[in-house]
């Protein structure tokens, strides 16, 4: 009974490999995400002389939009597979927050980011106004604020929890 135990166990414990896949697939959407940007930003050069005050701030503010989604994806890919599947080997210029990222640290960073990015979504729409109506903008806000809500709690549940970790090992 006890092998069985130790062979569902391994079989388990080795499951953790099937997320290297996604990680890898993540690694490949964001290269597709690279190429976008890449379209956007030759758009953005090649037409920024053309373009008035707001349209270049628009155009800006997808770049840098896009640049966090892209940082998002790296730090859950990342994050993921260091948490999850295995540890990365020492190597010279070894990324400083490489392993200090526990999955609470995580979730914060990335509901930080998606308010983030909701923020910058939110001033595209508040400069371009005009193409939304009232009921939209209000929905839009109301769904911002829901984010910011959300990164809020999760962050205070996280901190609780370090508050909680510490006075266990102070016992």
């Amino acid at each position: 009974m006890k092998r069985l135990e130790l062979a569902i166990e391994s079989v388990i414990l080795a499951s953790r490999w099937l997320l290297v896949a996604f990680y890898l697939g993540l690694g490949v959407a964001l290269a597709t995400y690279a190429l976008s940007f890449g379209k956007k930003l030759y758009e953005f050069v090649f037409s920024a002389f053309t373009l008035g005050d707001t349209d270049t701030i628009l155009k800006m503010l997808g770049l840098i939009d896009a640049a966090l989604v892209a940082s998002l994806v790296v730090m859950v890919i990342i994050s993921g597979y260091e948490n999850f599947v295995s540890r990365f080997d020492e190597q010279d210029g070894e990324v400083h927050w490489l392993g200090t990222i526990d999955v609470g640290s995580l979730k914060v960073k990335v509901a930080s980011t998606i308010v983030a990015i909701s923020s910058i979504h939110l001033l595209q729409v508040f400069l371009n106004h005009a193409s939304y109506t009232t009921e939209q903008l209000m929905w839009l806000t109301i769904m911002h604020l829901a984010f910011v809500f959300s990164a809020l709690m999760l962050a205070y549940i996280d901190r609780v929890m370090a508050l909680a970790k510490g006075k266990k090992v102070e016992e």
